[in-house]
């Protein structure tokens, strides 16, 4: 089984957000956020692979989550990890969608 190079950024993006969890305590809401978020993030990223693509869907959908997350006040922590859930949600939903374009390349 080969897993898709966009899957190993993924996976270690989700653990990056598993992580960042445990090291801002100022919001339960945001802890249990990245906790959640980053272990399905970690699992699809590193189990994504190319038959499959339905797993780019999920992650860039869990990447766009945790580009909204970080502008919902009860998940908000302050001290820049606002910016962190931005950068890091977006290179996920990249990762993610460009996993799909490259499945729909090698079909063709």
């Amino acid at each position: 089984m080969k897993i898709e190079t966009n899957g190993w950024v993924v996976g270690l993006l989700g653990t990056w957000v598993f992580i960042v969890g445990f090291l801002n305590f100022s919001a339960m809401g945001n802890l249990w956020d990245n906790l959640i978020a980053g272990v399905i993030i970690a699992i699809f990223g590193f189990g994504m692979v190319p038959s499959k693509p339905w797993q780019g869907w999920i992650s860039g959908l869990l990447g766009i989550w945790l580009i909204i997350a970080a502008f919902i006040p009860g998940v908000q922590t302050g001290g820049g990890s606002e910016l962190n859930e931005i950068l890091t949600g977006i290179v996920i939903s990249i990762a993610g969608y460009t996993a799909l374009l490259g499945k729909k390349k090698r079909n063709a």
